[in-house]
């Protein structure tokens, strides 16, 4: 009987084991894969996911990667804006990176088993995974195909709150370290991105969200090679696509016994596509939760925790990514962030950290909309 089961042994997964073990609980780590291993991202760490590893005692997460300094976006319209990050970013393939918070966790006392779950059994007293594996609380940070989630009764996420996306490595881009995003007007909201690692090498990509007509490998890269041009689709190597659950489609954050954390509970930016700091975030809560309450208050007790932390945040990005859907409002923030700084630090805020929409910057993208609002045709 352990304390806590964390089922997925990613960044989310991770996060909360530590957390748990911070306050003496029990804890087994269960994952299907054998560490280190390949995991399909953009690979981007932005500063606010090293806050919360800093709080959970894990240093030399990012030690060897350059940092990147500024971010590069074109948009939809072909207007751009780049300017230097708030805080640095880093490149780290989630091989290296994922390692890491297994090792610190298992450093920190947790034990890891390689099994993959496949049945649920919540009891009064327990939660039971496969008939062998029994425990008080139970955290499914299992990713976008969440076993945990589905023995909750949520279904995936449906069309317009699901991405895909292809990623791949290749040669960086010449010129300045600096993360790159290029926008689609062709297919809304969607977009490519070259983020540099350091060693010569980019991590490259493209996803776009779902809608009813799916979506094809050869589609994928024909829009990354499109987007992209600087990168020959011939040296781009170990491609892999996956799904990113959009966090405008939640699925309740855990009921009794067993809670959910990271992808598993559909934290995906919707306005970025950035999940690696909402799975540490939302483990961390998750783990603590567990180990302050290893019962069936640990869902209630997880779901403030949440709300409190994120819950403001996630009603304002979901606001922003209603606006993106719109391109000429995205052209009109591209083109307020390059011409006010404070407009563009929210914008970044909101999209890689716990940031908010203010009037200001409303109101300076408003104005930028009604500059370019085109003529009346006679």
């Amino acid at each position: 009987m352990f304390d806590l089961v964390v089922v997925g042994a990613g960044p989310a997964g991770a996060a909360a084991a530590l957390a748990a073990r911070r306050r003496g609980a029990r804890v087994l780590l269960l994952d299907r894969a054998d560490f280190p291993r390949d995991k399909a991202c953009g690979d981007g760490i932005a500063a606010h996911a090293l806050d919360v590893l800093d709080q959970l005692g894990v240093t030399g997460a990012v030690d060897g990667y350059a940092p990147l300094p500024a971010l590069r976006m074109i948009a939809p319209g072909g207007g751009s804006v780049a300017r230097s990050l708030p805080r640095p970013a880093y490149t780290v393939p989630r091989e290296v990176f994922d390692a890491r918070l297994v090792a610190a966790a298992q450093a920190a006392g947790a034990q890891l088993r390689r099994h993959t779950v496949r049945r649920v059994e919540v009891r009064a007293d327990r939660v039971v995974l496969d008939g062998v594996v029994e425990a008080r609380t139970v955290v499914g940070a299992d990713g976008a195909g969440s076993v945990v989630r589905r023995a909750l009764g949520q279904p995936v996420n449906p069309g317009r709150h699901l991405a895909l996306a292809i990623r791949g490595y290749a040669p960086a881009r010449p010129g300045p370290a600096e993360q790159f995003i290029a926008t689609s007007a062709a297919r809304w909201p969607a977009y490519a991105w070259s983020f540099p690692i350091g060693d010569g090498r980019a991590n490259v990509g493209y996803g776009e969200v779902l809608r009813s007509d799916g979506l094809t490998r050869t589609h994928l890269l024909e829009r990354m090679a499109d987007l992209l041009p600087e990168t020959d689709p011939a040296s781009v190597e170990r491609l892999r696509a996956h799904h990113l659950p959009l966090s405008t489609h939640r699925p309740v954050a855990g009921r009794g016994r067993v809670l959910l954390a990271g992808d598993a509970l559909s934290l995906i930016n919707p306005f970025t596509g950035e999940g690696i700091f909402y799975a540490l975030l939302s483990g961390a809560l998750a783990g603590a939760a567990a180990a302050g309450s290893p019962g069936p208050a640990a869902a209630r007790r997880y779901a403030e925790a949440l709300r409190r932390r994120l819950g403001t945040h996630l009603r304002h990005s979901s606001v922003a990514a209603w606006l993106g859907r719109h391109r000429r409002i995205v052209d009109a923030a591209v083109r307020a962030a390059g011409r006010d700084e404070r407009v563009y630090r929210t914008v970044v805020e909101l999209g890689l950290g716990d940031g908010r929409l203010d009037v200001r910057t409303l109101g300076r993208i408003g104005g930028c909309l009604l500059r370019h609002v085109p003529a009346p045709r006679p």
